[in-house]
């Protein structure tokens, strides 16, 4: 299935190792959901606001497409695939790195309503021994859905001792 819109492909600050897809018109406080069970999954879950982990502290390549309905679920490409439901009631969907400035952020005109966003992580561990440069990737997947609980399609394998 291809995107409704072109893929927008941007590199993302991902200060503190995550940054953000929210509602433009959103301020929900991420940090008190960052426990331990969000951190392994790289993904911590708001009403309007998701914070998405990182395998690097630097800036990441990440990729955003729309889909009228939800495209296929391809799960041997990527190191893990997370899904999740998100309100946009702004129409306007924000890309933020963690410590990025709000109003210079980019954002995508979206139908208001409710969504569900599929995130697939590659390259988590292909990170030099500095941890400054990798190729680790993110693709960002979201059509219009009723809301639905978290979903890991596919979880990180464990890195051997």
């Amino acid at each position: 299935m291809t995107p409704t819109t072109d893929t927008l492909t941007l590199s993302v600050f991902a200060d503190y190792f995550q940054f953000y897809l929210l509602d433009e018109s959103v301020d929900e406080d991420l940090g008190a959901l960052w426990d331990d069970e969000a951190v392994e999954r790289l993904l911590a879950v708001g009403r309007s606001s998701i914070g998405i982990g990182t395998a690097r502290n630097m800036a990441v390549p990440v990729a955003i497409s729309l889909f009228d309905e939800a495209p296929d679920l391809d799960l041997d490409a990527w190191d893990m695939v997370n899904e999740c439901s998100l309100l946009l009631r702004s129409g306007r969907l924000v890309i933020l790195g963690g410590t990025a400035y709000l109003p210079d952020a980019p954002r995508l005109p979206v139908a208001p309503g409710d969504y569900r966003v599929r995130i697939s992580y590659a390259g988590l561990d292909t990170l030099s021994e500095n941890g400054l440069e990798g190729d680790d990737f993110y693709r960002i997947d979201i059509w219009p859905a009723e809301p639905g609980s978290l979903v890991i399609h596919k979880a990180r394998a464990e890195t051997p001792l």
